[in-house]
């Protein structure tokens, strides 16, 4: 009876141990299937372009096609929530924002935690935003803008993406300029700048990535940037701070997460391949065209992103709420 009962012991020792086991064994083979990336919003603007680059040579240093899918709505909480929600092995990742991990977590009920819910990967990249409109806008420059719409209040239309940055960094301006317009609600930017070139709204704060190609191709105008310095890409274009506006400074940034539990040594991989594809030169020089900057190698890390990520609730969201903004 001692020996059976000792076997017994000892085979539910090792079935109990099997799981183990099996989760260290996959973390050891990944990646062995492909990997999606989820965009939270739709196709065309920064974050779906810089994805895709990403994607595209992080398939390289992991040996597995990396597929973008853009699950937008709900200003970006669908997308995120599907990724929280996602089983932590590494296969499904999503690409956000200070608009998607900030911004929502004030404006929003989530049913998830945008701290406890994710394993931070990579900080990516960071740009200001653009103040621009119609091409048959009589202003041509910030103070005959703002004079404009100061003569006439709730007349002109801006398209927005609820909730993001450029939606926060707006309402600033209507603050600090005295002027008051209409948030037209898109699902990204680049519907929103289609229907600017088409004038069918009057103005948009985009991302340079969005922009900059009609504002170079003379469709719409473009009034100022909103951080204190000027875009390397774009230098023609004033700060808001030096055409009228001190102390503006507004800017955003892109970061790459995982679901929460997913394996260290996975989080590792994963950061190393984003890593290894910022490097690539034809990278750096289309992120350097559209409008973005890469952060510094010591920013890069994981635990960068998660410290990085924590101080700007902690910034962001006392002003977000003190400012009364609600999701539309």
């Amino acid at each position: 009876m001692k020996f059976l009962r000792r076997q017994f012991l000892h085979l539910a020792a090792g079935a109990a141990a099997v799981p183990a086991v099996s989760r260290i064994a996959r973390a050891q083979a990944y990646p062995s299937r492909p990997i999606t990336i989820v965009v939270p919003a739709a196709v065309g603007g920064s974050i779906d372009t810089i994805g895709r680059m990403i994607a595209e040579r992080m398939k390289s240093s992991l040996g597995q096609p990396v597929i973008i899918e853009n699950v937008s709505g709900g200003g970006t909480t669908i997308g995120v929530g599907r990724v929280a929600h996602a089983p932590p092995d590494g296969y499904t990742l999503v690409l956000g924002n200070n608009g998607s991990h900030v911004v929502a977590g004030v404006i929003y009920a989530l049913r998830f935690d945008l701290l406890n819910d994710f394993e931070p990967v990579a900080l990516l990249s960071t740009y200001p935003y653009v103040l621009v409109a119609r091409k048959t806008m009589p202003a041509n420059d910030l103070s005959g803008l703002v004079a404009w719409l100061r003569a006439n209040p709730d007349k002109a239309t801006q398209g927005t993406p609820p909730g993001g940055m450029g939606h926060i960094a707006s309402l600033f301006f209507q603050k600090q300029t005295g002027t008051q317009f209409q948030f037209v609600p898109y699902r990204g930017a680049t519907p929103a700048i289609q229907d600017l070139v088409a004038c069918q709204i009057d103005l948009v704060m985009s991302d340079p990535t969005a922009a900059l190609p009609q504002v170079r191709a003379g469709t719409i105008k473009a009034y100022g940037v909103t951080t204190k310095t000027r875009l390397s890409s774009a230098p023609d274009i004033p700060t808001l701070d030096e055409a009228g506006l001190p102390g503006f400074d507004v800017s955003a940034w892109h970061g790459l997460w995982a679901p929460k539990g997913t394996p260290k040594n996975i989080i590792a991989k994963l950061n190393a391949a984003a890593i290894d594809a910022l490097a690539v030169p034809t990278v750096r020089a289309r992120l350097a065209d559209l409008g973005q900057e890469i952060f510094p190698p010591d920013q890069r890390t994981p635990e960068a992103l998660g410290a990085f990520q924590k101080a700007e609730i902690e910034k962001w969201w006392p002003i977000i709420k003190a400012a009364g903004i609600k999701a539309e």
